[in-house]
């Protein structure tokens, strides 16, 4: 990453793409993309179609404040494949994942703080944390963590949600 970073050292040049988020929790945030081919033959790393460097600035709207951090990557997708903006896109969608996933399990399950470390025991316990997580996203709840809250009064309640019984009760929609 250094060479990368050296790549777009003293960039002198507009970025290829820009974007502002409309204000959202106190903050306004920028992210501006520059990308180049200049470093492809140059790179020992297979299938590299170009490089990039993506600066985020967050503006803090109550303190006034200002942060701005710097990311360097690379993408397989030639400037045919995709664009600027669409690097940047993909970029943002990673930490889609993250938040999606591996936040829910871990506000909701504490999981970072597990104390489970025997064997296959982390792995198993996570597989089945995920499974939950998946099983409530597939019936379309939007709020896991009340979801979860609301089945976890009861044994019963699960199985009912879940039509998991013969004679389950009927259970409102999410």
């Amino acid at each position: 990453m250094e060479d990368i970073a050296f790549c777009f050292n003293n960039i002198d040049r507009k970025p290829d793409f820009s974007t502002v988020d409309a204000p959202d929790h106190g903050r306004i945030e920028t992210r501006n993309i520059w990308t180049t081919t200049d470093m492809n033959e140059y790179l020992d790393f297979p299938y590299v179609g170009q490089v990039f460097m993506v600066e985020r600035i967050t503006y803090f709207t109550k303190s006034g404040k200002e942060r701005k951090v710097i990311a360097y990557g690379l993408t397989s997708k030639t400037p045919d494949m995709a664009t600027a903006k669409d690097v940047l896109k993909d970029n943002r969608g990673h930490w889609s994942i993250e938040n999606s996933c591996h936040y829910i399990i871990d506000w909701n399950y504490d999981e970072d703080r597990s104390r489970i470390t025997k064997g296959y025991g982390p792995e198993n316990i996570t597989r089945l944390r995920r499974f939950a997580v998946g099983l409530l996203k597939s019936k379309g709840v939007q709020n896991v963590s009340q979801k979860m809250r609301q089945l976890s009064m009861t044994p019963r309640m699960v199985l009912d949600y879940l039509k998991m019984t013969r004679n389950s009760r009927c259970v409102s929609k999410v």
